[in-house]
């Protein structure tokens, strides 16, 4: 469990670096975990499946990235 929060806040973090977000702690944390359920059924899809912490990164940032531009097209 909170493996998954570090893991989730390292990768929300790293896709608001890379969106261009500002937010706190919290704000990463549930942009990962959210980001992640989306970039593996996103990834799932099409076949690509993520092994490891790297893998799980790239694919939680990836899904992450099209969260938040999914809330800016939403909320703009």
């Amino acid at each position: 469990m909170l493996w998954s929060l570090i893991l989730g806040g390292i990768t929300g973090w790293i896709a608001g670096k890379l969106m261009g977000t500002k937010g706190g702690v919290i704000r990463n944390i549930v942009l990962g975990i959210v980001g992640s359920a989306v970039g593996s059924f996103l990834a799932g899809t099409i076949g690509i499946a993520a092994t490891g912490t790297i893998g799980s990164i790239i694919i939680g940032v990836g899904g992450a990235c099209v969260v938040v531009l999914v809330c800016r097209w939403l909320f703009k």
